[in-house]
């Protein structure tokens, strides 16, 4: 699994430029091979900074997606008219899990966990 991180600054005046280009774009993501979701944040340190975070099968589709016409038209326009600054970074994900599954996690986090649990209680499967 690939994560996308994409922060953008939106030049002043260009916000709302902005949430329409990524609109526009959402519609094309779901049609994408190998997407498997998105969401987006505001920074509380850094106002009128965004970051996108999304996540992918493998890095053919990130490629496809990084190529996609209406995503290169959008690129274009946002590195001309829209985009203050920004900053992508591509990272592999090492381990997922969560609360209910562990398989993916570190030993001594589930033995950890395990000590904590109630003598005779399980964590959830």
């Amino acid at each position: 699994m690939i994560a996308v991180i994409f922060e953008v600054t939106p030049l002043p005046g260009q916000e709302e430029r902005y949430f329409e280009s990524a609109a526009l774009l959402r519609a094309h993501l779901d049609k994408m091979d190998g997407f498997m979701s998105v969401e987006r944040f505001q920074s509380l340190s850094r106002p009128g900074c965004y970051l996108s975070l999304s996540f992918w099968r493998d890095e053919d589709a990130v490629r496809a997606w990084r190529n996609h016409h209406q995503h290169r038209a959008e690129q274009v326009e946002g590195r001309e008219a829209v985009f203050a600054d920004y900053r992508i970074r591509v990272a592999e994900v090492r381990r997922d899990y969560t609360l209910a599954q562990r398989q993916q996690a570190p030993g001594d986090s589930n033995t950890v966990l395990q000590a904590l649990l109630p003598i005779g209680s399980h964590p959830p499967a």
